[in-house]
C-alpha cells in the first residue's frame, strides 16, 4: 500500500486498553509484504459499547475484518453471526472476518499461536503437566489447543471458580481422557505455569500466583506482550525459572490472522 484510496480494505482490532497492543504494526507490515491495499488501525472500545461498535462495523462495506483482544474475546461470540467449532468450543473469539453481505464470522487462533510459539522456542508442551491462571477467552483458547497437543494434566486457577468449573466442563467433553483440576493454585509441582491473565499490563497489578512456589526447573510463560517482561517473568528469571515471552504468540498467529481476513494481494481470501 503506497497510499490510502477508496479501495483500501480496512481492518481494526478491538481493545480496552489499546496503549499495549502490537498488532496493527505487524499485520500493516505484513500487508505490505503480501501486496495488499489495507491498513488496521487500533479501535479502543470499552465492554459496554462493544455491541454498539460491532453493530457499526458490519455496515462498513470497506472493513475486511479486526482482531479482537482483552476484554471483548469472549463476548465477541454473541455479536458474530457465526463461529467455527473450534471458537464455539472455546467460547471465544479473537479474529472476525466482514462477508461481502456483512456477516461477521468468529475464529479463535490464540491457542494454536501459543501452542506454535511454545514449540519455536524448544517448548514443546507434550507431556506436560501445566497450570493454567484463568479462564477467561485467552486461557480458554490455550486451555483447548494444549490438551490437542498432548500435555499430561491441566490445572486451572481463576478468581472466579464457575468459570473454570465450566472451561473443565468443556474440556472434559472434548477431551475426556485429560486430567483437570479445579483447585490446585500452588505452581509447585507443574512443568508449565501459563499466565492467561491480563494481570502483568499496569506496574500496579498484583503478581497472579505465588511465585516463592516456583523453582528453576520450570517454565513460565505469558500471554502479555506489552510490556515484554512482566514482573510475573521477572519474577520468575530472579528464581531461575525458564521464561516464556507472549510475542511469540502472536507472531506464530499472524499469517493464519491475515489469511483469515482475506489479507491477499487480490484482497480476495484464497
Amino acid at each position: 500500500m503506497t497510499e490510502i484510496s477508496g479501495h483500501t480494505r480496512i481492518y481494526g482490532i478491538l481493545a480496552d486498553p489499546v496503549h499495549h497492543i502490537r498488532t496493527p504494526q505487524r499485520l500493516n507490515a505484513l500487508m505490505r509484504d503480501r501486496g495488499h491495499d489495507g491498513v488496521m488501525v487500533p479501535v479502543h472500545v470499552s465492554a459496554e459499547d462493544l455491541a454498539t461498535v460491532v453493530a457499526g462495523l458490519k455496515c462498513m462495506k470497506t472493513l475486511g475484518g479486526f482482531v479482537v483482544t482483552v476484554p471483548h474475546k469472549t463476548a465477541i461470540v454473541a455479536l458474530c453471526d457465526e463461529v467455527s467449532e473450534q471458537a464455539r468450543l472455546v467460547g471465544a473469539a479473537n479474529c472476525v472476518r466482514r462477508e461481502a453481505d456483512g456477516r461477521l464470522v468468529g475464529e479463535v487462533l490464540d491457542g494454536l499461536g501459543f501452542v506454535a510459539g511454545l514449540r519455536r522456542e524448544g517448548s514443546a508442551p507434550e507431556g506436560r503437566r501445566v497450570l493454567l491462571l484463568g479462564a477467561g477467552g485467552a486461557a480458554n483458547a490455550i486451555a483447548f489447543a494444549l490438551a490437542e497437543a498432548g500435555i499430561a494434566s491441566l490445572a486451572i486457577a481463576n478468581r472466579t471458580r464457575a468459570k473454570s468449573a465450566d472451561l473443565a466442563r468443556r474440556l472434559a467433553q472434548a477431551f475426556p481422557q485429560l486430567p483437570v483440576n479445579l483447585d490446585d493454585a500452588d505452581p509447585a509441582g507443574h512443568d508449565i505455569v501459563v499466565n492467561g491473565t491480563s494481570l502483568g499490563l499496569a506496574e500496579s497489578d498484583p503478581l497472579p500466583v505465588d511465585v516463592s512456589r516456583l523453582s528453576e526447573r520450570q517454565l513460565v510463560a505469558e500471554v502479555i506482550m506489552q510490556p515484554a517482561e512482566t514482573a510475573l517473568l521477572a519474577a520468575a528469571k530472579a528464581r531461575g525459572c525458564r521464561i516464556h515471552y507472549g510475542a511469540p504468540m502472536l507472531e506464530c498467529q499472524l499469517d493464519m490472522m491475515a489469511d483469515f481476513m482475506g489479507m491477499t494481494s487480490s484482497g480476495m481470501r484464497p
